[in-house]
């Protein structure tokens, strides 16, 4: 790719820092900048809310963006990402003073090409999608498995980072940035398997199975130490994304200070997993064949966020709880509120509670009522709690951005009413 930025699309990049910064320096962003801080703490006075728009955003964001150059364009759409949810929703997410530039880092496990085929919906690529298998039978697949890939591309990133700088680094910082250590082995494994062979292998070659999970385990390790080596491993104390759909602020990790004073391992810095994958399992073969390649390696972060959509329930006192760096949990429409409400009362463990997508996703209007008992049902489980909401998977509003934003005001609404720190 080419990374040069054009004048004409340099000062319409040039026009969005100055809108970031404002919105920056707004007051309720400060404000909700230092509960942040608190709430990662556990000394938070109420719910958080974040309202995840990557997945509907093609409704509202290609008619903003102005550039014409291929990478132009992604800048562009990254500094309205920084911004557009203060701007459009009114929810908790906040705005950076800076621009981050992520390294071009790649880890593609047993050095597998992995192919995907997707649906098509009026001449274009549709959500659906379907992996191909590229291991069917474990045991007769074995030598497909080879040594993992990983590695950097320095000189690209260096390029993005030179162009980015020399555009819009007077009026706004560019800095290198990390976002926390994200590890989905059994995701990993479903799009190079699938998951009736996944199934099927776990059963008909349980050794063979621990063994090929071992080993995406010890892959894993390598590349975090690939990274610690290269000193790619970057703080994760404030902007940065943690997994699903939350953010890293905190005090208790080593901040962007102490570049330079010290090489960061990931014992430093956020780390996400989840295995939405494995619901179909009962939690003893979670146990027996999962957990031991999470636990190696969850236990190198410096502090952990768990879950997507898959229910925790299940496996919570065999497994989750016992992960001693645990600071949030994602509690999914199809996680037992009330059951992890009990377990987590007390804790130092956030309930990240995830409401369904549908109530805001379907159909032209929305239903207050319905929203508000559905938030009520979360606000009393919950009690006791340091609670988080984060709205995803929702891709659509209808084209209707004041169906978005009263979504969310209705939140902040059941929350002043009914929520006692």
């Amino acid at each position: 790719m080419d990374y040069r930025i054009s004048k004409e699309d340099g000062q319409i990049l040039r026009e969005l820092a100055k809108k970031q910064l404002e919105f920056h320096h707004r007051e309720e962003n400060q404000r909700r900048i230092k509960e942040w801080y608190a709430h990662n703490a556990l000394q938070g006075q109420r719910p958080m809310i974040h309202l995840e728009a990557g997945t509907f955003q093609q409704e509202f964001l290609p008619d903003r963006l102005r550039c014409t150059g291929e990478f132009a364009r992604q800048v562009e759409q990254q500094l309205y990402e920084n911004f557009q949810n203060q701007e459009l929703f009114d929810d908790d997410r906040v705005t950076p003073d800076w621009f981050g530039v992520n390294y071009d880092t790649f880890f593609r496990l047993f050095d597998i090409q992995i192919h995907v085929q997707h649906t098509e919906m009026g001449g274009h690529e549709s959500v659906g999608h379907h992996f191909v298998s590229v291991v069917e039978d474990l045991e007769e697949d074995y030598d497909k498995l080879k040594p993992t890939a990983f590695g950097v591309d320095k000189e690209s990133t260096r390029a993005k980072f030179e162009s980015i700088s020399q555009t819009i680094g007077d009026i706004l910082p560019v800095r290198m940035k990390m976002d926390c250590l994200y590890s989905v082995p059994t995701q990993m494994v479903v799009h190079f398997m699938s998951m009736e062979n996944m199934m099927f292998n776990m059963y008909d070659y349980p050794e063979l199975f621990k063994e090929m999970m071992d080993r995406i385990a010890e892959d894993t390790l390598a590349y975090y130490r690939m990274l610690e080596k290269e000193h790619l491993i970057l703080p994760t104390v404030s902007y940065e994304g943690v997994g699903q759909g939350t953010w890293a602020f905190t005090n208790e990790l080593p901040g962007y200070d102490e570049i330079g004073k010290r090489t960061f391992t990931p014992k430093d810095v956020w780390g996400f997993m989840d295995s939405q994958e494995t619901v179909g399992i009962s939690p003893q073969m979670y146990e027996e064949f999962i957990f031991p390649c999470y636990k190696k390696i969850s236990e190198q972060y410096g502090l952990l966020s768990y879950g997507c959509c898959e229910p925790v329930h299940p496996i919570w006192d065999s497994c989750i709880s016992k992960l001693k760096n645990l600071r949030k949990v994602s509690i999914s429409p199809w996680c037992d509120q009330q059951f992890m409400g009990e377990r987590l009362r007390g804790s130092r463990v956030i309930y990240q509670r995830k409401p369904t997508p549908n109530l805001l996703g379907v159909g032209e209007q929305l239903d207050e009522d319905a929203v508000r008992a559905h938030i009520d049902e979360t606000l009393e489980a919950a009690r006791g709690c340091k609670l988080e909401i984060t709205q995803r998977d929702v891709y659509t509003i209808n084209h209707d951005i004041s169906k978005a934003r009263r979504y969310v005001a209705i939140i902040r609404e059941e929350i002043e009413k009914h929520w006692q720190a």
